[in-house]
C-alpha cells in the first residue's frame, strides 16, 4: 500500500523520459554543442510531460530531473579543479556535483509545477503563458543564488535569432523568445482544432521573424549613419594572452614568465604608430600581481611604461586598509610610470573569493577572501572611457549596464578560466561577454589568460579570437562612442521584473479560480 502511495506521487516513466529528452535537446544548444536552434523546440518534450502527469507535485519531479541532467550536462566541468588540483577521486567529484545540481533544479522544478498549476486552472492557453514563468524562475535563480549560468538565452549567442533584441531587454527576453516558441508549439499541437493550431503556427512564425525584422533595421541604419570622428582611432590596445599554468608556479618560474608577456607586449608595440596612444593588457592570472605592495613589481612595471611611453593594465590584489583584507582589482600604470587609475572586483564569485557572512567565519574560501568593490569606476583609455568586468562579472549585465551609464565607450574583461581545464566553460563564459556587449551596444574587448581572448563588437560578432591554451598578442583600435544608450542601459532588467509581476498575478488569479465554488446545476 505505501509503495502504491508513494507511486502515485511520482511521474510516470515515460513522462520521466521526456523530462530527460527536453534536457538533452537543450544540452545540445550549448557549448561545446552549439547546435542554438535547438533551444527552439528543446522544451516541448517537457511541457508536454507536464501537461501528461497534471499535478503540480508530479510535475515538480520532472522538472527537478529535468534541471539535474541539464546543468550536469552543461556544467560538468566544475569537476576539473577538484580532480586536477585536489586530488579528489573522479568518482566522488562528480557525486558531489549533484548537490549543485540538485540546489539549481529547484528553480526549473518550480517552473514545472507553476505550469501544471495554471494548466488545470486555465487549460492550454497556459502554454503560452510559461514562457513568463520561465523567466520568473530564471531570474529567481539569479537574484537568489548570485548565478545564471546558462539561462536559455545564452545558447543564442553564437546563433542567428534573436541576439540583436538583447538590447531592449537583455539575456532574460531571449529566453522569453526561445521560450515563446516551444510553448506556441506544443498549444498548437495540444488541441485538435484547426483555428486554434493555424493560430499557433502563425504566431510561431511571428516570433522567428522579429530577428529578421530587427537585422534590417539594423543595417538599415548602418547604411544610414554619419561618418565622422566617433569612430576614429583614440587608441591602440595590445591583449596578451600569457597561457600562465595553474600549478607548478615558484619564484624562477614566475620570473619567467612575466618577463616573456613584457616581451610579447614589447614586440606588438609599433614604434611608428603615432596617432593613438597604446594600452597593453594583461589578464587575470595565478601570478597575483601585488602592485601596492611589492615594491620591485612597481619599479618593473614603470621601467617598462616610461621606456615604451605606454600604459599597462593588469590583475593585482591591492589592499583594504579597512578590514586588512585584499580587493581583487584591475590597475592602470600610466605610461610616466604611476598608477593613473584602479578598480575593485564588485562581484565576487561565491565561496571562490569570498563567503558570504553568516558562513564567513566557517567556510574557507577557496581561492581568497577578497573585500568586495563599491565602486563603478572608470578608467581612461585616452579620450575614451572603459568600464572593467575581471572574470566572473561579465555574468552580471547591471555591471556593464551601469559602466555605460557612467559614460563607458568600451568594456575590458579581464579573465582566468584556466583552473577549469580546456572544458567547454571557455565557450560558455565566452557567451556571456558576447551578451553584455549586444546589451550595452558597445565593444567588449576579452584578455584571457589560456582564452578565450577575442574582440566582441556592438552586435555580438566574435571576431580575431586566440586559441585556447596558446600564448598569443592581438592588437586591436578602440574609439569613442556616439553616447547613445540602449534600451537595456536605460531601463535596466525591466522585462525580467515585468515578467515577475505577471507570474504572481496568473498564480493568484488561479488561486482564486481553483477556490471559487462552483456553480448550482440548472433545475
Amino acid at each position: 500500500m505505501k509503495f502504491k502511495s508513494l507511486s502515485r506521487l511520482l511521474p510516470t516513466w515515460q513522462n520521466a523520459l521526456l523530462a530527460v529528452l527536453a534536457a538533452i535537446l537543450l544540452i545540445l544548444a550549448f557549448p561545446p554543442f552549439e547546435l542554438w536552434f535547438a533551444a527552439w523546440f528543446a522544451l516541448v518534450p517537457l511541457l508536454w510531460a507536464i501537461e501528461r502527469d497534471g499535478t503540480a507535485s508530479r510535475a515538480f519531479i520532472l522538472g527537478w530531473l529535468f534541471g539535474n541532467v541539464f546543468f550536469y550536462g552543461t556544467c560538468w566541468w566544475l569537476t576539473f579543479a577538484p580532480i586536477t588540483y585536489a586530488g579528489f577521486p573522479p568518482a566522488l567529484a562528480y557525486f558531489l556535483l549533484l548537490g549543485a545540481t540538485s540546489a539549481a533544479a529547484i528553480f526549473p522544478g518550480v517552473f514545472a509545477a507553476v505550469t501544471a498549476f495554471l494548466l488545470k486552472c486555465f487549460g492550454p492557453v497556459a502554454f503560452l503563458l510559461a514562457p513568463f514563468v520561465w523567466v520568473f524562475n530564471e531570474f529567481a535563480r539569479y537574484w537568489l543564488t548570485g548565478n545564471n549560468w546558462n539561462a536559455a538565452g545564452y545558447s543564442q549567442a553564437f546563433g542567428y535569432g534573436f541576439l540583436q533584441l538583447a538590447e531592449i531587454g537583455g539575456v532574460l527576453l531571449i529566453s522569453f523568445l526561445c521560450l515563446g516558441v516551444n510553448s506556441t508549439l506544443i498549444y498548437s499541437l495540444s488541441s485538435d482544432l484547426r483555428k486554434r493550431r493555424m493560430w499557433g503556427i502563425g504566431l510561431i512564425l511571428l516570433i522567428t521573424s522579429l530577428p529578421v525584422l530587427l537585422e534590417i533595421n539594423a543595417l538599415w541604419a548602418d547604411l544610414n549613419a554619419p561618418s565622422g570622428g566617433a569612430n576614429k582611432p583614440t587608441a591602440m590596445i595590445v591583449a596578451i594572452q600569457p597561457n600562465v599554468p595553474m600549478s607548478g608556479l615558484n619564484t624562477a618560474k614566475w620570473d619567467e614568465l612575466r618577463n616573456r608577456q613584457i616581451e610579447r607586449a614589447q614586440a606588438a608595440i609599433d614604434p611608428t604608430v603615432r596617432f593613438a596612444p597604446t594600452y597593453v593588457i594583461l589578464p587575470e592570472s595565478p601570478m597575483n600581481f601585488r602592485y601596492h605592495d611589492d615594491r620591485e613589481f612597481q619599479k618593473f612595471i614603470g621601467e617598462f611604461t616610461q621606456r615604451n611611453y605606454v600604459s599597462v593594465l593588469f590583475n593585482s590584489a591591492e589592499p583594504d586598509p579597512l578590514n586588512g583584507k585584499y580587493f581583487n582589482s584591475a590597475v592602470l600604470v600610466g605610461p610616466e610610470g604611476r598608477e593613473v587609475a584602479q578598480y575593485d572586483k564588485i562581484y565576487l564569485l561565491p565561496f571562490g573569493e569570498a563567503v558570504p557572512v553568516p558562513l564567513e567565519s566557517i567556510v574557507p574560501a577557496f581561492v581568497g577572501s577578497f573585500s568586495y568593490g563599491q565602486e563603478y569606476d572608470l578608467l581612461p583609455i585616452a579620450d575614451a572611457k572603459a568600464g572593467v568586468m575581471i572574470c566572473f562579472e561579465s555574468h552580471f549585465g547591471q555591471l556593464s549596464r551601469e559602466y555605460v551609464r557612467n559614460g563607458a565607450d568600451v568594456i575590458i574583461e579581464m579573465t582566468n578560466d584556466g583552473y577549469l581545464g580546456p572544458t567547454p566553460v571557455l565557450r560558455q563564459h565566452l557567451a556571456n561577454a558576447v551578451f553584455r556587449a549586444v546589451e550595452t551596444n558597445r565593444p567588449v574587448l576579452r584578455v584571457t589568460n589560456v582564452g578565450i581572448t577575442a574582440y566582441i563588437n556592438e552586435k555580438g560578432a566574435v571576431l580575431d579570437a586566440a586559441e585556447p591554451y596558446q600564448e598569443d598578442t592581438r592588437v586591436w583600435s578602440v574609439s569613442r562612442s556616439d553616447g547613445s544608450q540602449t534600451f537595456y542601459v536605460k531601463y535596466g532588467d525591466w522585462f525580467a521584473w515585468l515578467c515577475s509581476l505577471v507570474t504572481i498575478a496568473l498564480l493568484l488569479l488561479g488561486i482564486a479560480k481553483s477556490r471559487r465554488p462552483l456553480s448550482e446545476p440548472p433545475a
